[in-house]
């Protein structure tokens, strides 16, 4: 589970004219959405101006069911920033549309984490005017 030190200010992801929409719709929403292209309907993370499956240039952004599994995580034992508390764990879901997402967890300590464990998606308002996607256990 992330923890944060009191007194740092976590960082911020990076949000360009690409990510500007993904992270605009999830604090709308407080929801999390996936860019698909018109054409081919492929399901695209990161965002990207081109499909890079048909190269077309048409996207739109469609919720996700925010269900998915852990397919791989790590856990640091040593900060990489000072507002992180140690230890934390950093995870890679796989959502079930097929979109994999790295994230943390917010209900679960590092050593309960298991590959193949079921998890949904919880907005978490870290910032005031960016949400992130976390992720935690899910009942099956």
């Amino acid at each position: 589970m992330v923890r944060y030190n009191e007194g740092f200010t976590p960082p911020r992801p990076l949000v360009d004219a690409d990510s500007l929409p993904f992270w605009k719709v999830m604090q709308e929403t407080k929801q999390l959405h996936f860019q698909r292209c018109s054409e081919c309907k492929e399901l695209m993370h990161p965002p990207r101006p081109v499909c890079h499956k048909c190269h077309s240039f048409n996207m739109e952004w469609v919720p996700s069911s925010g269900k998915g599994t852990i397919y791989s995580y790590v856990i640091y034992h040593r900060p990489v920033h000072p507002a992180f508390k140690v230890p934390y764990e950093v995870v890679l879901v796989e959502l079930e549309e097929g979109v994999r997402l790295v994230s943390n967890m917010i209900d679960c300590e590092p050593d309960e984490i298991y590959i193949g464990m079921p998890v949904e998606a919880v907005i978490d308002q870290v910032f005031e005017d960016i949400a992130l996607p976390k992720f935690k256990r899910r009942n099956t």
